[in-house]
């Protein structure tokens, strides 16, 4: 088997499991491709075994599939409400949050605590990369995203990140600390609302570089990897391109004079 084929065995595994012990299930937090992966074989499952894809927060880069048994009600089921799927998330995913001192440093050379220090700190204790969801970084620490079936392993073998001590506490989900957020607008013309078009426009590549990004896998539409560089998009549409940012398609409107298309995008 290869990557792909294992990782679907494993989530097929786990709607079994919901489906045959009527208790919501869970996997490790996906990659973007994984995320991808999942989605086009599983989508949202079925009325037995109910799949949701969360992180911890509605904009999360690492998420997991979520199996929910026919007795954990749906929004739709509940007239909105999301009581029972809450419980569950918090069953499932809790936050370790570290806090160091002002004058705490990941080198000697001064540069201050990164994503990567976190992220390294958590790997030298033996953890594989799904164990970890997002990691939000603040001045004085950061909330990493974890299952809660390794938080109190992880609250205590982790005390150090770069050059700097860590305090560390567990924190609930529903508390985590999202970083502010400023989406800023921008308008374009395009050619035509290609997918390729877009990508170029939207992360200030040139058609080339957006073509062998879209190529490579780095590209996904809604969450789904998109490898067409063709494919025609709406209104509404998300675009995140890996290492370069996300952006939301808001509005496709009229064409110019020279026949292009007006577009305007979201980017934080």
């Amino acid at each position: 088997m290869n990557d792909d084929e294992l990782l679907l065995a494993y989530a097929k595994d786990k709607i079994n499991q919901c489906m045959d012990r009527s208790v919501p299930t869970g996997t490790g937090f996906l990659d973007p491709h994984q995320q991808s992966v999942v989605r086009t074989a599983y989508g949202s499952g079925d009325a037995i075994a109910r799949i949701i894809y969360y992180g911890g927060y509605d904009d999360a880069e690492r998420i997991m599939m979520i199996c929910l048994p026919d007795y954990v009600m749906m929004p739709q089921q509940s007239g909105g409400s999301t009581e029972g799927i809450d419980e569950v998330i918090s069953d499932l995913m809790c936050v370790i949050r570290v806090t160091h001192s002002d004058r705490s440093l990941a080198s000697r050379s001064g540069r201050p605590l990164s994503h990567s220090d976190y992220l390294g700190a958590l790997m030298g204790l033996g953890l594989q990369r799904e164990s970890v969801g997002d990691i939000l970084v603040r001045a004085d620490g950061a909330d990493i995203i974890v299952p809660c079936e390794i938080a109190d392993y992880i609250m205590k073998e982790l005390s150090q990140a770069g050059q700097s001590r860590l305090e560390v506490q567990r924190v609930p989900i529903s508390d985590l600390i999202l970083p502010e957020r400023e989406f800023k607008e921008y308008k374009d013309t395009v050619a035509s609302p290609r997918l390729d078009n877009i990508v170029s426009s939207a992360f200030g590549l040139s058609r080339s570089k957006a073509l062998t990004a879209i190529k490579s896998g780095l590209v996904f539409v809604d969450h789904v990897e998109a490898l067409k560089p063709s494919v025609i998009l709406k209104e509404g549409t998300e675009i995140v391109v890996r290492h370069k940012g996300r952006a939301i398609l808001s509005e496709i409107g009229g064409r110019s004079k020279k026949g292009r298309i007006y577009i305007t995008y979201l980017k934080d």
